[in-house]
């Protein structure tokens, strides 16, 4: 949060600094050029000026208002009393850290009119002060111009880097809960049915061992099946939660169709690939399901992998010239396509199929949002 006196909140001490030359410059303006009394009051609406843009800060929205009008009124009376037009430059800065966009402009508006009217005024009553300060006079206006702009515009900045910051971390959390949910699905699915039959075949291979030893060994057999395949399946499962690259896919990919004497064709640069590394795993484990399905079932002869990447989108077309896919299959996920299509979608992506002479696979992923510097594979 910007406290009321921060101009460079980088470096707060110098921040302190700056603003006290200027809470200087005030006093030591009505001191050199006015008489005693009107020192004396000049010093008493200068003060309450700066109590003012101090609770302007701290202010509620509704107060908020209420000290910004007092401080355009002090603007005034400072420049048409004593010819000081340089406290615009406080509530310009103050205008600049208003959140809202309504208020930010009716008072951004409010400010010049009533400076520059202020200060047309000025020049009738301090003519020939006004005219040796004409240069300062106008770096004050563009300071009331540009300032309110640029504090707003980097405020606004700070907010959607905060909410992108807030995102990430939520789509991190996210990322987490699914893996969580797909290991749990995964093993529920690999390990649980085997390890259900491991425990009955048990069961029946303990209550047989006396009284059919013989069947009791094909029980025992069945049961060191059923373990071996299920470590098989753990192992599998094991090797599909490890971060795998598009590139290393690729590359098994070209060898898989090569063994199955399918053509490979490739369209895209592979070290143009850049983007979080859980996005590139869900996204490999897709492109291998695609040409899983490709070599089981489309009797096809060539297989082609076209992908490109810009700033906000990655998108990667498999295609083949086989037999193509039946509606039906299309519309219910059929072939894998379901986990592919509920993997993409947690990326916020979406898959398209076309079958038409063959079946193109169409990936889109958006990395608009968890496109991060510092994220990115290397």
């Amino acid at each position: 949060m910007q406290t009321w006196y921060s101009i460079i909140p980088k470096s707060p001490m110098l921040s302190i600094y700056i603003w006290i030359i200027f809470c200087i410059m005030p006093f030591f303006f009505i001191i050199q050029s006015f008489p005693l009394w009107q020192i004396i009051s000049g010093i008493a609406l200068i003060l309450f000026y700066f109590l003012c843009h101090y609770f302007s800060f701290r202010a509620r929205t509704g107060l908020k208002y209420m000290w910004f009008s007092f401080q355009i009124v002090l603007n005034i009376v400072m420049t048409l009393l004593f010819g000081y037009v340089y406290l615009s430059l406080f509530t310009a800065f103050f205008i600049g850290n208003i959140k809202q966009a309504v208020g930010f402009y009716i008072m951004y508006g409010l400010h010049i009119g009533f400076t520059v009217l202020s200060i047309v005024g000025g020049y009738f009553i301090f003519l020939d002060l006004f005219l040796t300060q004409t240069p300062f006079i106008i770096i004050n206006v563009l300071g009331v111009v540009l300032l309110p702009f640029t504090l707003y515009s980097k405020t606004r900045r700070e907010n959607l880097e905060g909410e992108l910051e807030t995102a990430r971390e939520r789509i991190s959390e996210l990322t987490v809960h699914e893996e969580r949910q797909r290991i749990a699905r995964d093993l529920h699915d690999t390990l649980g049915q085997k390890l259900s039959m491991i425990g009955l075949k048990s069961d029946l291979a303990a209550r047989l061992v006396e009284k059919n030893p013989q069947q009791a060994i094909i029980e025992i057999k069945d049961i060191r099946q059923a373990a071996s395949v299920a470590l098989k399946e753990v192992r599998e499962l094991v090797a599909d939660m490890r971060a795998v690259r598009i590139e290393e896919e690729l590359y098994r990919v070209e060898q898989i169709l090569k063994a199955a004497q399918i053509k490979f064709r490739l369209n895209g640069d592979k070290s143009e690939i850049k983007m979080p590394v859980h996005s590139e795993s869900v996204i490999s484990m897709c492109l291998k399901e695609a040409v899983t399905n490709i070599i089981k079932h489309s009797e096809a002869t060539i297989c082609r992998i076209n992908f490109y990447q810009s700033e906000d989108e990655f998108k990667i077309t498999i295609q083949d010239n086989g037999v193509g896919l039946d509606r039906s299959k299309r519309l219910n996920g059929g072939n894998g396509l379901k986990g592919m299509q509920e993997r993409i979608e947690f990326l916020n992506g979406a898959i398209e199929i076309e079958s038409d002479q063959g079946t193109a696979i169409i990936i889109r992923v958006p990395l608009a949002i968890t496109h991060q510097k510092g994220e990115m594979g290397k």
